[in-house]
């Protein structure tokens, strides 16, 4: 019997064509809709073995309304959870999933914000359109001269250095889990070493409740005048005050941002004639010195393909009772 997925938030011109493809060859049944979960929809996922969702409000109420509908498992199609309450989902026997893709993606989104965030990239874009070609205020920074920082050395962070590496910069790395490969080309050091030396800072890590606003106003105050901070990890990994606070005193001197710490309900969203409430959005908004990406540094055909595959085949595997490495169920 074909195991049955429900998509919320199905894109119809990248997700639809690849579930297409996919579904028959894993012997997978699916319906979607491009609509995100609402208790009131969540009826849609009757009599479908999993759900599969973006990130969204996967509180409580709305995991205990699935398993009243008869869901069995949660696949997210991201790498991050923590949008999931994983404590209700084991509680009622529910499994959840994550996915992965091929980390240069994202590693090479991380390091396209560091050269545009260097060069003064983004600024100079704008000036040009104001067709204003002045040399003044344009002056940026080469990155083979920098020290780089990179926090977080699973796959994709791993994989920021190992491309790093050909630029010529000095390179650092803090793990709990240090790699051998990565002792090949950069220097494992304390995390206050790093913060204290490095002229770029970017960010590869997971959100979790250890380490939520690791950036925040003491980690910023050890840092050096004038550096840099590149975030295509989770936005609850920096303090968004303690942010702008930096960037406003200088002590800050440029930001590359692909993800915020109050994102929800607005990246991915057409929000164009809306008063957006968001407060720390219009502030970094105002600054020349950062650039701002709509959580896309993921997006590229091999890593949408990537996601959708995985969600098919950890809710096959979870219906068959077999193991998937996308189970995060007790992690």
């Amino acid at each position: 019997m074909a195991t049955k997925v429900f998509f919320y938030t199905l894109r119809p011109y990248d997700e639809l064509g690849i579930a297409q493809r996919l579904a028959p060859q894993l012997d997978v049944e699916f319906g979607s809709t491009q609509e995100y979960p609402t208790l009131e929809n969540a009826e849609l996922a009757k009599g479908y073995d999993a759900v599969s969702v973006t990130p969204c409000d996967m509180s409580t109420p709305m995991v205990k309304r699935f398993h009243e509908l008869g869901v069995k498992s949660i696949c997210c199609r991201s790498i991050g959870y923590d949008h999931v309450d994983r404590e209700t989902a084991r509680e009622l026997g529910m499994k959840v999933a994550n996915v992965d893709y091929p980390p240069n993606g994202v590693a090479n989104f991380a390091i396209m914000l560091m050269l545009m965030s260097l060069r003064k990239a983004g600024h100079i874009l704008k000036r040009g359109e104001a067709q204003d070609y002045s040399l003044q205020g344009k002056i940026g920074r080469d990155i083979s001269t920098c020290t780089v920082g990179v926090i977080g050395t699973g796959r994709i962070g791993r994989t920021v250095l190992q491309h790093l590496s050909g630029f010529g910069c000095r390179l650092l790395a803090y793990d709990l889990y240090p790699n051998d490969e990565v002792k090949k080309i950069a220097e494992y050091v304390p995390l206050e070493t790093l913060l204290a030396e490095s002229n770029v800072i970017t960010l590869h890590t997971n959100a979790t409740e250890e380490n939520h606003h690791l950036i925040d106003t003491k980690a910023i105050e050890s840092m050096k005048p004038g550096v840099t901070i590149i975030n295509t990890a989770r936005g609850k990994l920096i303090d968004s005050d303690a942010l702008i606070a930096g960037l406003e005193s200088s002590k800050i001197g440029a930001a590359g941002l692909d993800v915020l710490e109050n994102e929800n309900g607005l990246y991915y969203y057409n929000r164009m004639g809306d008063v957006i409430p968001n407060p720390e959005l219009a502030a970094l908004r105002s600054m020349p010195n950062v650039i701002l990406t709509d959580h896309t540094a993921f997006y590229t055909h091999e890593d949408v393909e990537s996601m959708v595959r995985g969600v098919l085949e950890s809710a096959v595997a979870f219906e068959k009772g077999q193991p998937t490495r996308h189970d995060v169920t007790d992690l």
